[in-house]
């Protein structure tokens, strides 16, 4: 009795694939391919003799350059001066060309912008890149943006990427690694990193986690991410993005790794830590005392927009004695006609925030300001004098939308945005006691986080001093002449003395 087949679960994928290989027949070898391409109708052929023996060239239209296919391979192929001694790679005026016998292997290069080759008794196929593609200028990133350096950013195409950072690193220990990424439509992925800086068990764990993806696509670094990182169910990013190629050098050379896909121009930086979400490449660009100064208050926005809300829920509803004399009749005043508690009052105001500012990004960039405007202006001065909503809290709402855009990392704005309202919930059934409770779970959560191993809040948490050069304050530059420990460098020393310390020492 023959067994029927396994039934697959709904959460596994079937990779098992039935494996063409080319048999030399011309008419065969045309069926495979329209086979595995299901009969597209933008298949182009063209077909032709060599010693006697007929050929054919396959490709998808949309994706081949007809002109660079003329030159590469037809205007050769027509001089006629190639005697029996002369095969067709001999032909071929390109240097990215391949041959293979394996048809379901290589049938995805034609995707890629190549041209099959087949030649009748030929049991292997020639490929070559003939390609046409339309990739976007390099510019800036528009949620990346600074006042001074570079104004490059990366594009969609993961080969143009990969010049940008060869141009930049002009070292030859800029290692690349490149793997496919998904079972039914594959993302080429690349790794890199500096070979004599990263730590190799790092590298070896990126490596192994991007490999055991098992998925039918991956549609963005997004999914990477939540695929590789430690902690599946933590809010908080475990892994920088970025799209720019200044930043990506400035992390490989503290011994970072990134993962690149093509499709797409943002790049993943691990290990991180959460410090580094607070930084931005124009802190490097101005005096360090100023840099410092734009660094600390980006750290006071975190507590302003994560815990402002929460404070005033808790002094209107529990604690009125916190406020000095003079605010206290003020704040009573506004609250006198609010027909709800405090915390309906947050919250209202609160989504409303969020529903324009969703409203905002979504339309396109003109009626997008001018709904955040004019919305923010129309709704507060309705709430207030329909007495829904008191004065104070528009200033509170009003403070913490503004704190919350000051952090430079979108993943981590999306992050602070979110907190604010367990802390509203605490601070409405225990007053400050709950804001003090919120923020105790919330550092002991940080504590316990990792990117790839290393502790999320270093160098605070294990306390290394030396690393404290470039998180909440940044030194200047001649004291940042070791790469932070948690990273564990190959090399720790980055730099030696510079000119002002040696005028120093004499």
């Amino acid at each position: 009795m023959r067994k029927r087949p396994r039934k697959l679960r709904r959460n596994q994928i079937s990779n098992k694939v039935d494996v063409v290989l080319a048999t030399g027949n011309l008419k065969e070898d045309l069926a495979s391919f329209n086979s595995l391409y299901h009969h597209p109708d933008d298949f182009g052929t063209r077909y032709f003799e060599f010693h006697g023996k007929r050929g054919c060239v396959l490709y998808l239209e949309p994706l081949v350059d007809t002109n660079l296919l003329e030159q590469t391979f037809f205007i050769p192929l027509s001089e006629d001066k190639f005697d029996d001694r002369y095969t067709l790679e001999d032909l071929i005026v390109s240097t990215n060309w391949k041959r293979d016998s394996n048809v379901t292997k290589e049938a995805t290069l034609l995707t890629k912008g190549y041209a099959a080759i087949l030649l009748e008794g030929e049991p292997s196929i020639l490929y070559v890149e003939v390609g046409i593609f339309f990739d976007r200028s390099i510019e800036e990133p528009s949620n990346e943006k600074i006042v001074r350096g570079s104004h490059e950013g990366l594009v969609e195409s993961l080969f143009v990427n990969l010049n940008v950072l060869r141009r930049r690193a002009q070292t030859s220990e800029l290692a690349v690694k490149k793997t496919r990424v998904g079972a039914k439509l594959q993302r080429e992925t690349a790794i890199v990193y500096m070979n004599d800086i990263a730590d190799p068990e790092i590298v070896e764990t990126i490596e192994d986690r991007i490999n055991d993806i098992s998925s039918d696509l991956v549609i963005s670094p997004g999914f990477i991410a939540e695929y590789i990182q430690d902690h599946s169910y933590s809010p908080f990013p475990q892994v920088l993005y970025t799209e720019r190629p200044d930043r990506i050098i400035s992390h490989l050379l503290e011994g970072r790794i990134i993962v690149m896909t093509d499709g797409s121009p943002t790049a993943l930086i691990a290990p991180i830590s959460i410090s580094a979400f607070f930084q931005s490449p124009d802190d490097y660009n101005i005096h360090f005392i100023l840099g410092s100064f734009y660094r600390v208050i980006r750290f006071l926005s975190v507590f302003i927009a994560v815990t402002l809300p929460a404070l005033y829920i808790s002094v209107v509803a529990f604690n009125y004695e916190i406020l000095p004399n003079p605010i206290i009749l003020p704040v009573k005043n506004s609250l006198a006609n609010i027909p709800y508690p405090p915390l309906i009052e947050a919250l209202i105001m609160e989504l409303t925030i969020e529903l324009i500012r969703e409203a905002g990004v979504r339309l396109p960039s003109p009626i997008g300001q001018t709904i955040g405007i004019v919305g923010g202006l129309v709704i507060g001065e309705a709430v207030v004098n329909a007495g829904l909503v008191s004065n104070m809290m528009i200033i509170v709402v009003a403070l913490t939308a503004v704190a919350s855009f000051v952090i430079p990392s979108p993943e981590m704005n999306s992050v602070v945005r979110v907190l604010r309202f367990p802390f509203m919930f605490l601070a409405a059934i225990f007053g400050i006691l709950g804001v003090t409770l919120a923020s105790m779970l919330l550092l002991m959560h940080l504590c316990k986080l990792t990117s790839f191993g290393r502790p999320y809040l270093s160098p605070i948490a294990p306390f290394r001093l030396k690393d404290m050069k470039d998180t909440a304050i940044r030194m200047p530059v001649w004291f940042l002449n070791t790469r932070p420990l948690a990273v564990k460098p190959q090399t720790l020393k980055q730099q030696g003395y510079s000119w002002w310390w040696k005028q120093r020492e004499k």
